[in-house]
């Protein structure tokens, strides 16, 4: 079983807005309300791909009852802890006219010392029985940085694997929890390496550095890929790069989660570490030609990851 974790639960809003211009009335000409989060998105395609998966975290107010609830409607198992304040919105406005994207995230709501100290009580009971558990997205204000470090040291006592994908101070501090894998964005990568990276060699050598502060697998993923360097903790030592040619997006939105979906079930399923790598990449190009974060079709994802190439890299 797959346990994902989604600290500050969202509902994400996609309206669809030809010509949209900033200071103007604008009427979409589609909208999508679903229940989001980086966990919430990553189990959503866990579940499209058969693969076993509850989501657990944080849920306030009518938006966090909404979240709950449409997630059951979507067949997604989830044990979320209720809180006071309201849950997060998340808006994402597409323009296919200049196939430009423009989000707009709420901060979320402060969580008090008992709500997540019952959260942490579920975290420990559930997290007992998965195989893998997924630690993904922002956290809430008001909540320490030291988080994600301190669940993935929890963790460390049972025979669970653990997935990171998060970004900034908590990103920093957990990686040195020694999390299984972690999986930024190349942008995300660079601000915690402390450059900008310039050609191949700069990518695997940063995701190589990623495991050199803990992780036992970096993974930096970009919209063409991604670039990996598996530790002999994780299926034997290597270093890889993973290409797809180019597609016109319809949205952007959730394809890293769905990549980080795609790459769990293959590892899961014991393909090897560059097929498992090819199949992330297949779902997070296959999510961007539908509307909706951890959304996409399987039918496209197959069709894609033979368009993928893996090539090993040597250092």
């Amino acid at each position: 079983m797959i346990v994902t974790v989604t600290l500050n639960a969202a509902l994400d809003r996609t309206l669809t807005a030809p010509n949209f211009q900033v200071g103007f009335r604008h009427r979409a000409s589609e909208s999508l309300t679903l229940p989001g989060g980086k966990g919430v998105n990553i189990a959503r395609a866990l579940r499209s791909l058969g693969q076993p998966v509850i989501v657990t975290g944080l849920a306030g107010g009518k938006t966090g009852t909404r979240i709950v609830e449409d997630l059951t409607a979507e067949g997604i198992l989830n044990d979320f802890v209720r809180i006071k304040e309201e849950s997060r919105t998340s808006t994402a406005i597409i323009d296919p006219t200049s196939n430009t994207q423009t989000e707009v995230n709420e901060y979320g709501p402060t969580v008090t010392a008992r709500e997540l100290g019952a959260f942490m009580e579920k975290f420990t009971y559930i997290a007992k029985g998965a195989d893998v558990v997924v630690l993904a997205g922002t956290l809430p204000r008001k909540v320490k940085d030291s988080l994600y470090r301190d669940l993935v040291k929890a963790l460390a006592d049972y025979d669970v694997r653990t997935v990171l994908d998060a970004a900034g101070d908590p990103f920093r501090m957990a990686i040195k929890g020694k999390p299984a894998f972690v999986s930024p964005n190349i942008y995300e990568a660079e601000a915690l390496i402390g450059h900008e990276f310039g050609d191949d060699r700069d990518c695997v050598a940063a995701a190589r550095q990623l495991c050199k502060l803990g992780a036992g697998t970096g993974i930096i993923t970009h919209s063409g890929g991604c670039y990996a360097y598996f530790t002999g903790d994780n299926g034997g030592e290597g270093a890889f790069k993973v290409e797809i040619p180019p597609l016109d997006p319809i949205s952007t939105v959730g394809s890293g989660d769905c990549f980080l979906a795609g790459f769990i079930s293959a590892m899961l399923s014991g393909k090897d570490n560059a097929e498992s790598l090819r199949q992330g990449v297949a779902c997070g190009a296959a999510s961007t030609q539908k509307y909706g974060a951890g959304v996409f079709d399987p039918h496209e994802m197959k069709r894609l990851f033979a368009k993928t190439s893996c090539e090993e890299v040597r250092l």
